[in-house]
């Protein structure tokens, strides 16, 4: 039986076009758009009719960035699959791309699998995977030619944290060259872990133990370093890179002259390098570990060349690295000796709020905040234009938003599975209402009414950016 929805009235806003336009969804999916108030409009009939009159239409946000359960220095993130991807939807996410994670000594398909079977039947939104690769041999190798067949085709790399995902330049090469065999694309953690380690070790003999001292022994020059590192291999290797989470303008400055000299290269930053600083790492009682992260925050005047790198398109693309761990009983493993507090922020409920402050704050354009959003992490790691997108033939995976309302930030009011907020009391305008997953209603006029299981994983395809 063919179900239908028409969303009427509302400002559709992709990251080509705003256009005053009625929705119609057929099935799950776009069905049509046509101009509101035309004759072909009103002729539609439906089921189910939505008011956006005074509202944003946006797609659904893409957040290729999260670590749902991730093992992390002897806990897990606090996020489930249910309840990580729930507080997504109420977010306005309708996509996670998760990072499965390969134990030394095993294969990645054991890897794979285990995030499979912590995911499936448990998510309110759809989902993907990534691989990060921890252990490179030539088993692991061939393995990566038949995961990016099977619709895994981004594998994550670590020049950071030696001794757990940590590979050296030679391991790091020979999968850059694999992937520009296979098609894959190799997404780095670009901080140089083995001197970062040493800097730690010093920090702590001097009795800086403090959450503060995270931020400054991960220096940027490091984060700048390994950045160069990992462009000038790819280039060697002839392969595409994508560097997540960069925090540091020494570390855009290298992305954008990769990019200038024509590369392959691409960069994505989260909103707490956007949002925060080492002012929140320097909190007192402890209470800078709630910021801890890696990379980690930034003095404030980094913050003015992410956002333009962010507006000259040197970064494309703006993920949470959501992973959220309890300031009681995780954060606190770390008290006396900050190399041992979990790193991680929650967030993914908080990314197409933030970013919409943003567009209301002049750093980006409406537009803008749904091409770094949406569009452009769906068409980096290929599941563009299904999602990204309003789009006749694309997943009805809608938001209609509203640009006026106001709300505080609050651990009070979240729904992510963590007992603070890194953004709490912050103020922001915009909100959403209504979310579709496949022109089902998860999030019904702020009420959630979605379940675990609806949502489905996602095979992707290659890159759509590549040269």
């Amino acid at each position: 039986m063919s179900s239908r929805t028409v969303i009427r009235g509302g400002l559709v806003v992709t990251a080509s076009d705003e256009i005053h336009a009625d929705v119609l969804i057929e099935d799950g999916r776009i069905a049509a758009l046509a101009a509101s108030g035309t004759p072909a409009a009103g002729a539609w009939t439906a089921e189910r009719v939505i008011d956006a009159t005074g509202k944003y239409v946006i797609p659904g946000g893409v957040d290729v960035h999260t670590h749902m359960e991730l093992p992390f220095g002897g806990t897990f993130a606090s996020d489930t699959f249910e309840t990580g991807t729930r507080a997504a939807a109420w977010g306005g996410t309708t996509t996670i791309v998760d990072f499965a994670v390969q134990s030394v000594g095993h294969s990645l398909r054991e890897g794979l699998d285990a995030w499979h079977a912590k995911a499936e039947g448990n998510c309110a939104i759809d989902y993907g995977f990534h691989m990060i690769v921890s252990d490179v041999n030539q088993d692991t190798l061939k393995e990566m030619d038949l995961l990016v067949e099977e619709g895994v085709t981004s594998f994550k790399q670590f020049m950071a944290y030696p001794g757990v995902f940590y590979s050296d330049d030679g391991q790091i090469l020979r999968a850059m060259q694999r992937s520009a065999d296979n098609g894959g694309l190799i997404m780095m953690h670009a901080e140089n872990g083995i001197a970062i380690d040493v800097l730690v070790e010093q920090a702590l003999a001097r009795g800086e133990t403090d959450p503060r001292y995270h931020g400054e022994v991960r220096k940027a020059l490091l984060e700048a370093e390994a950045t160069h590192r990992a462009i000038r291999l790819a280039q060697v290797a002839g392969a595409p890179l994508y560097v997540v989470h960069v925090s540091a303008m020494e570390a855009v400055a290298e992305l954008a002259r990769a990019r200038d000299e024509g590369l392959n290269v691409f960069g994505e930053t989260c909103p707490q390098y956007l949002f925060l600083s080492t002012d929140n790492l320097a909190e007192p009682d402890f209470e800078g570990s709630k910021y801890v992260c890696s990379t980690p925050l930034r003095p404030a005047a980094h913050q003015a060349k992410l956002w333009q790198g962010l507006r000259t398109n040197d970064l494309q693309v703006v993920s949470t690295d959501h992973c959220p761990f309890c300031f009681v009983g995780q954060k606190e493993l770390g008290r006396g000796d900050f190399s041992k507090i979990p790193n991680g922020l929650p967030g993914v409920e908080n990314r197409m709020d933030l970013l919409h402050q943003a567009v209301v704050d002049g750093h980006i354009s409406r537009r803008r905040w749904i091409e770094i959003a949406c569009a452009t992490p769906a068409r980096m790691f290929g599941m563009y234009p299904k999602k990204g997108t309003i789009a006749p033939g694309a997943d009805a995976d809608v938001v209609i938003y509203d640009p006026h309302a106001g709300q505080i930030v609050s651990a009070e009011t979240h729904h992510m599975n963590v007992d603070y907020s890194a953004y709490e009391g912050k103020r922001l305008t915009g909100r959403v209402e209504t979310v579709l997953s496949r022109g089902e209603l998860v999030i019904t006029e702020r009420e959630y009414t979605g379940h675990a299981g609806h949502g489905v994983y996602t095979p992707r395809s290659t890159c759509q950016y590549l040269n």
